[in-house]
């Protein structure tokens, strides 16, 4: 960072997982009523899984650490091994969980080709395997929205009930990986509760555009949820005064939501300037918080990152020659004009 930059704040565009919580989020922490979770006793963490269970139309959920430990738990929940789950080729469960599928499961991965992270139900169902005694069995089918690769992408409605219907009539569980959920509907106007007949289980992050410092809410019916809290022991995942942490959660879904419209509009603004800049070849489209876009190759990412960062901005590569910006709660306006600012003068 250059000593005309150094008394700036760093405006870090890596991802929305670099927010911290509030003033307002943590006087809410601090005041949190708490008691010990693994016995059942923590008031917060109970009235943060009701909320957020009824949010989107289900009976229950399950507070956890992580987003990754969410998936793994419903996906563990939903599977068998010999089986196979179906997603699309960049999800997130397959390429940043470690193999967790493999690893926590035993099941098999079918993996179809998206429009931007996104699959169509013609696809799925093709994908499903006819009975033989040489295939795994297809046990569930698992969606991202938005998704991650697919630079903030969100899917049509009438999409999702098309996969849903397909599930359905295979007797195939469904899963949603909603990282990022609240920014699909703030961005396409659907509503939480309609997403609820759809889905068997749905995750929920709490620490990306909602601003929370940790936690993801697993959801669904009661007898399922009840399967994933003894899958979440296991893994290691029971808790005591969680409550400190969801009270951040229950602050979030109350003053946080709407609020991603803002990093919509400031990502929007940034796909603007970047097709202004000569040295860059392409940028995706933003439907949400995500700005994925290539350099050409006399700009390379390396540098390029580089140069930012002595500008007091970082961002991350996302593959050869493809970077993404990322914003979010802590990003502000007179921070992107920053941005702008550093992005003319490459």
């Amino acid at each position: 960072m250059t000593a005309e930059n150094s008394a700036l704040p760093i405006v870090d565009l890596r991802s929305d997982t670099v927010t911290r919580p509030t003033p307002a989020m943590l006087e809410a922490m601090f005041a949190a009523p708490v008691g010990d979770d693994v016995y059942d006793e923590d008031p917060s963490v109970r009235r943060l899984e009701e909320m957020a269970a009824a949010r989107f139309g289900l009976e229950a959920g399950l507070f956890c650490p992580s987003g990754t430990m969410t998936n793994q738990i419903a996906i563990k929940a939903h599977t068998e091994p010999l089986s196979e789950v179906i997603c699309e080729q960049t999800s997130h469960i397959y390429l940043w969980e470690v193999g967790g599928i493999a690893f926590h499961s035993g099941a098999s991965v079918a993996l179809l080709p998206g429009q931007r992270g996104r699959v169509t139900a013609a696809q799925v169902e093709a994908a499903i395997r006819p009975e033989n005694l040489h295939y795994p069995t297809t046990q569930l089918i698992s969606l991202e929205n938005t998704h991650n690769r697919g630079g903030g992408s969100c899917y049509a409605l009438e999409d999702l009930q098309a996969i849903s219907e397909v599930a359905q009539r295979h007797g195939i569980a469904r899963h949603l990986d909603g990282a990022r959920i609240f920014n699909a509907l703030v961005a396409t106007g659907q509503r939480s509760e309609d997403y609820g007949p759809l889905f068997d289980s749905i995750s929920v992050c709490l620490s990306k555009g909602l601003g929370t410092g940790v936690g993801s809410v697993l959801l669904g019916s009661a007898a399922f949820i009840k399967k994933c809290k003894r899958i979440r022991k296991v893994m290691g995942g029971g808790w005591r005064q969680a409550g400190y942490l969801a009270a951040a959660g229950i602050y979030a879904l109350e003053n946080h939501v709407a609020r991603l419209a803002d990093d919509h509009r400031r990502a929007a603004r940034l796909a603007e300037v970047l097709r202004a800049q000569a040295y860059v070849a392409e940028v995706l489209s933003p439907e949400t918080n995500l700005v994925i876009f290539r350099l050409h190759d006399h700009q390379p990412a390396a540098d390029f990152l580089a140069t930012l960062e002595q500008r007091g901005i970082r961002a991350s590569s996302f593959g050869p020659q493809w970077i993404r910006f990322v914003t979010h709660l802590d990003v502000d306006d007179a921070m992107l004009g920053r941005v702008e600012e550093a992005l003319g003068a490459m």
